[in-house]
């Protein structure tokens, strides 16, 4: 039988939504391990729209369920109808949608809140023993539901590759514990049955991005 794996999307694009390139890599690698990916979204509004062009929001508005059929080809379920019982794991892309429609990350950092929904999915993925696996910046909602766990957004050294790396600091002030790794890595936490990879989080060629969450997809199969 075929893994089932519930793939997390939180809108389309980057700087609103899920990152397309990460969710367009979880997709491939769950198909060439010959796994099934069920996409789910929560059916609520974006926090804003953002002009990808030039960077800034609009006075647009947009639906998170509705952009994320985009990349789904159309073949996506609301996040309400998710059925622990019936799959396998858990992966979330990253993208700022992330940090503005699945949690509020964007606005308040270590301080933020998960929505009611995506907390009450995270939850019930761990407490069945199902791995999760985490994406970019997706791994802060981990850090802030689950205290103790270990995961990686990449280095927290800021520099030019790691131009993010103060997200490490404000997940280890949650009581998280960084894990400092390569693009192509993926971190596994086993006691939590966490899988993390850094991805856009490191300013690399895109294939390395791809080669990691390839990396992260894989360990969650194995631990699925």
């Amino acid at each position: 039988m075929a893994k089932r794996v519930a793939v997390l999307l939180a809108g389309c694009g980057v700087f609103d939504g899920s990152e397309i390139h990460e969710a367009s890599a979880v997709l491939v690698h769950l198909s060439r391990e010959g796994a099934q990916a069920e996409v789910y979204a929560p059916n609520i509004p974006q926090m804003h729209v953002v002009d990808h062009v030039k960077g800034q929001p609009t006075a647009e508005q947009r639906n998170v369920l509705v952009e994320s059929a985009r990349i789904a080809r159309g073949n996506i379920k609301d996040l309400a109808t998710l059925d622990v019982k019936g799959l396998d794991a858990l992966i979330i892309p990253g993208g700022f949608g992330v940090a503005k429609n699945l949690s509020t990350w964007a606005t308040q950092g270590k301080n933020c809140s998960v929505s009611k929904e995506v907390e009450a999915v995270l939850r019930a993925f761990h407490a069945a023993h199902k791995p999760i696996g985490l994406c970019c910046i997706s791994p802060v909602l981990a850090a802030k539901i689950f205290p103790g766990c270990e995961v990686t957004v990449g280095h927290d050294t800021e520099c030019e590759q790691w131009p993010y790396a103060k997200t490490a600091e404000a997940m280890k002030e949650l009581g998280c514990r960084h894990v400092n790794s390569q693009v192509t890595e993926a971190h596994v936490d086993a006691r939590n049955r966490l899988v993390s990879t850094s991805a856009f989080m490191c300013n690399a060629p895109i294939h390395q991005v791809h080669d990691g969450i390839g990396s992260m997809v894989r360990e969650v199969l194995r631990l699925a």
